[in-house]
């Protein structure tokens, strides 16, 4: 027999749960067929409503549901690794929402291209219907942008939804960096994937946990982590500055020598302090990223800590 792990991070997820499980087990009935045993693991990313009691409640009456619990909130790329973690000796793994966002019939397509070979089969979203439009538009900007930065593969409406053998289980673990973007993680292991498209799907309960500045702060963490041309980009920008100043200031010394015309421009002279200056800022701030993640590596704390009175 062969065992696959399905990993859930949520947070505050009370009322989908019950939804999640109800479909989750109506659609791997297919399992039993190809040998394959179902095991859940629930991670509690610092819940404040009743999730815990709720998972706890489908335990007693589920052996095959458990759950990891935080000390505090850690995020769900924490909550990702721990649940990768704790599926390390299983033959599968696979991370869903818990909001059926990830919709649970995909799952045996999904396997019928592991059987064929695939080390992980991914999904992506071809459309956004039901988000903001707004939010729909960065989201598409900012995958645009890490292909330009990025040498990492990192598809358009990816999703954390993914089929895992063991092989590419064990290739995400290697990667113990504490500032994790787990979709180029994904990427750069590399290994033969398979990608399924499907349509969004809305909430069946709850709220969503992102909001708009978590997304952009989300964004970041991607670009830094996957990727130094922001640091080439202000080091080029340092360059080109230098040269334009340096023109201006023979330009100047020329027109005093020839036409002996005081120096004018008072404002215009002002305005393009502020420009410099403020593009100086915006270059230290770049640098002061990879600064601060280099930081956050070098003391090596844990990507989180569990509440071990809530793990079961």
């Amino acid at each position: 027999m062969s065992e696959l792990t399905v990993i859930v991070p949520c947070k505050n997820e009370e009322e989908a749960i019950p939804l999640f499980y109800k479909e989750l087990v109506a659609q791997t009935a297919f399992l039993e067929k190809r040998g394959t045993e179902l095991k859940l693991i629930f991670i509690d990313d610092g819940s404040d409503d009743k999730t815990v009691e709720v998972v706890r409640g489908l335990h007693d009456s589920d052996p095959r549901v458990h759950m990891i619990s935080f000390s505090r909130n850690f995020g769900k790329e924490a909550a990702m690794y721990a649940g990768l973690r704790a599926a390390a000796d299983s033959d599968y793994a696979v991370i869903m929402d818990a909001d059926l966002q990830d919709p649970p019939s995909l799952l045996e397509e999904m396997f019928s291209y592991i059987d064929q070979g695939y080390d992980s089969v991914a999904t992506r979203r071809v459309t956004r219907k039901g988000e903001p439009p707004i939010r729909s538009f960065f989201a598409r900007r900012f995958y645009k942008v890490m292909k330009k930065l990025s040498d990492t593969e990192i598809m358009d409406g990816a999703r954390d939804y993914r089929l895992m053998t063991n092989q590419f289980i064990s290739a995400v673990l290697s990667m113990t960096e504490y500032n994790r973007f787990t979709k180029g993680i994904f990427g750069w292991v590399g290994y033969e994937t398979k990608w399924i498209d499907f349509e969004n799907v809305d909430r069946s309960a709850g709220k969503t946990k992102w909001n708009f500045w978590g997304l952009v702060l989300y964004s970041l963490e991607g670009i830094t982590a996957f990727s130094t041309k922001p640091l080439v980009l202000s080091s080029l920008i340092g360059i080109i500055l230098c040269f334009i100043s340096f023109v201006m200031i023979l330009f100047i010394i020329v027109r005093w020598l020839i036409f002996r015309d005081p120096v004018a421009g008072w404002p215009s002279l002002m305005t393009v302090i502020v420009f410099v200056g403020g593009l100086q800022f915006f270059c230290t701030g770049i640098l002061g990223q990879y600064i601060a993640k280099a930081y956050l590596e070098v003391k090596e704390r844990p990507l989180y800590l569990k509440n071990e009175k809530n793990c079961f």
